[in-house]
């Protein structure tokens, strides 16, 4: 190639990673404009400026998606989101009032079957949001985990922890994953 087709092939790469950070910029500008309580051409304005160099100073890897979306699995999951949502909070609220001792609580690691740093951070959101659970720390490589619990006396409930991180891991790699994923996970 000659260095013309060379410089244009970098530029034409160079705007393809700028395409694909567009959802992040277009995020970035949201969260300024709530922020700041106002949509105005200076919010916008100033949005992009800043999104933009954090964008550039603190840099994030990509987030690659699988490019498939499946609408029954994504009704699926938050169905079942919303119904342990609210089943939860009724727990929750009743170990607050309720007589006797403080529940116990537990570490537990819950071990991936997927390698997706999406999927993965989107169980562990999803863990966070239901009341009486939230993420201590991610084991990224080892794709591990680990969930403080509330109310875990016996193995019983902590196994159940384990199946219900399984099933909202199933349900999101069918509605976002990847072939291949979908293939590891059945």
């Amino acid at each position: 190639m000659s260095r013309p087709q060379l410089t244009r092939t970098a530029r034409r790469a160079e705007w393809g990673v700028r395409l694909h950070e567009l959802p992040l910029l277009l995020g970035l500008v949201v969260l300024w404009m709530m922020l700041w309580k106002e949509v105005s051409l200076l919010s916008v304005l100033s949005g992009v400026t800043v999104a933009f160099v954090v964008m550039r100073v603190f840099y994030l890897p990509p987030v690659e998606l699988a490019g498939r979306f499946n609408p029954w699995y994504a009704l699926r999951y938050l169905g079942y989101f919303f119904w342990h949502l609210a089943r939860a909070s009724w727990q929750v609220a009743w170990l607050a009032v309720r007589p006797g001792l403080p529940p116990q609580t537990s570490i537990i690691a819950v071990k991936l079957r997927t390698r997706s740093d999406f999927i993965m951070t989107m169980v562990a959101l999803t863990m966070s949001l239901i009341p009486g659970s939230l993420v201590a720390e991610v084991d990224r490589f080892a794709s591990i985990l680990y969930l403080h619990v509330l109310n875990t006396p016996t193995q019983r409930e902590i196994s159940a922890v384990r199946r219900e991180a399984g099933k909202i891991e199933r349900l999101l790699v069918l509605t976002l994953g990847s072939k291949q994923e979908i293939g590891g996970i059945r």
